[in-house]
């Protein structure tokens, strides 16, 4: 049997309503400091609630590459940047052609594209500058491909809100089939109404900050960001250990409420990871504060992993808003992060304290809780049951 080559996530860069680079973000999971603001936003139905809105000045897109313009397209040239140097010398040692782009998205710059519609309605033409490009679902690794003259594989992933985490398990496909030797990988998502008052239709927006695993919970926080890692086919580091994937297509927008789907990918990813349940040492929840979604996650972990035998666990969505395509990507890039850090301060789970005794038990973590952390998962649930599991090692 061929062993299989490493796959190890070089570098990370991302920004988010939680900070504007890796740094800020990994700062404020430290310090456990307040949340952050989120921007009240207006929909359709007259509601004002949260987002995640990432705030300050993004990047401005090349004249060479307006025809990609988008806020998207900005906020993954934000989270590059931060990985810009390991993509140089990845390129410089294994040659441009040999360095994959592979991303998720589930919006890319359909903001842009409802801005041009209604131009038009209103002046019977589309306004200058618009290319179809800009909002096109394979657009977002065409154009970083070319913003970063990176010449291998480029292509984007669409399936909702495991768009990203999915991104991230098929540059490690591309690796293992050595088709390339590099991939950059993650995704993003940026603001856009469409999206917005879409899951506003639905009954899943609350009008105040999101609450996971609460009795009060009322659904979720939209958001919008970007998290970006160097992937390579080095041992050492930290590792992307395991994946698992599956498709449960129970309901065009709500999850199998037994977590049949959620099980099968968290079972996957263990098998793939050569690991057993009590080896795994924090989850990072899908946890969107949805009544569906925290119900069916909790069942299925308790069903993976035993009652009472659940590692600790939080969601991260209170910190950034649910960043729908890029949450995947965001998601891991914390667990990144906990493993990166000396200090093995875990993620905080946010919301009021008052869990909801309808819900099998899972340890949340608290303020200022420390563990030994080694190995770590990340949950994405999507639409139509789109779901995948990402179990993630660190440096040994």
């Amino acid at each position: 049997m061929t062993a299989r080559r490493g796959a190890r996530l070089v570098s990370l860069g991302m920004v988010c309503a939680a900070g504007a680079d890796r740094d800020a973000v990994h700062e404020r999971l430290r310090a456990g400091s307040p949340l952050p603001e989120f921007t009240d936003s207006a929909l359709a139905s007259g509601r004002l609630v949260p987002y995640g809105m990432v705030t300050g000045s993004l990047p401005e897109i090349p004249a060479r590459l307006q025809k990609y313009s988008s806020r998207n397209a900005q906020l993954l040239v934000a989270a590059y940047q931060q990985i810009a140097q390991s993509v140089e010398e990845a390129a410089r040692e294994c040659g441009r052609e040999r360095v994959a782009v592979v991303l998720g998205s589930s919006t890319s710059g359909i903001e842009e594209g409802t801005k041009a519609v209604a131009h038009a309605r209103k002046t019977g033409a589309m306004p200058a500058g618009y290319h179809l490009c800009q909002q096109d679902l394979g657009s977002p690794a065409l154009f970083l491909a070319a913003f970063a003259d990176l010449h291998g594989v480029a292509y984007t992933i669409s399936s909702a809100c495991s768009s990203s985490a999915k991104a991230i398990a098929c540059a490690r496909g591309l690796i293992e089939l050595g088709l390339c030797d590099a991939v950059v990988c993650g995704g993003g998502d940026s603001y856009a109404t469409l999206t917005s008052n879409g899951f506003d239709a639905l009954g899943l927006v609350s009008d105040h900050r999101c609450n996971p695993s609460s009795i009060h919970r009322d659904g979720l926080n939209l958001g919008e960001g970007a998290a970006l890692f160097l992937m390579r086919a080095q041992n050492g580091g930290i590792q992307l250990r395991g994946v698992g994937e599956s498709c449960d297509a129970t309901h065009f927008s709500a999850p199998d409420p037994e977590g049949a789907g959620a099980v099968a990918c968290i079972q996957l990813a263990l098998a793939d990871a050569g690991l057993l349940p009590a080896e795994i040492d924090y989850i990072n929840l899908h946890g969107t504060a949805t009544r569906q979604n925290d119900a069916m996650e909790s069942r299925a972990l308790v069903e993976v992993f035993g009652e009472g035998r659940v590692p600790p666990a939080s969601s991260t969505k209170p910190l950034t808003g649910h960043t729908l395509g890029g949450a995947g990507a965001i998601e891991a890039g914390i667990c990144w992060l906990t493993l990166a850090t000396q200090e093995a301060r875990l993620p905080v789970h946010r919301y009021d304290g008052e869990i909801d005794p309808e819900l099998p038990s899972i340890p949340l973590v608290d303020e200022g809780q420390t563990a030994v952390v080694s190995t770590v998962m990340s949950n994405s649930f999507g639409f139509g049951g789109s779901n995948c599991a990402l179990i993630m090692e660190g440096a040994s």
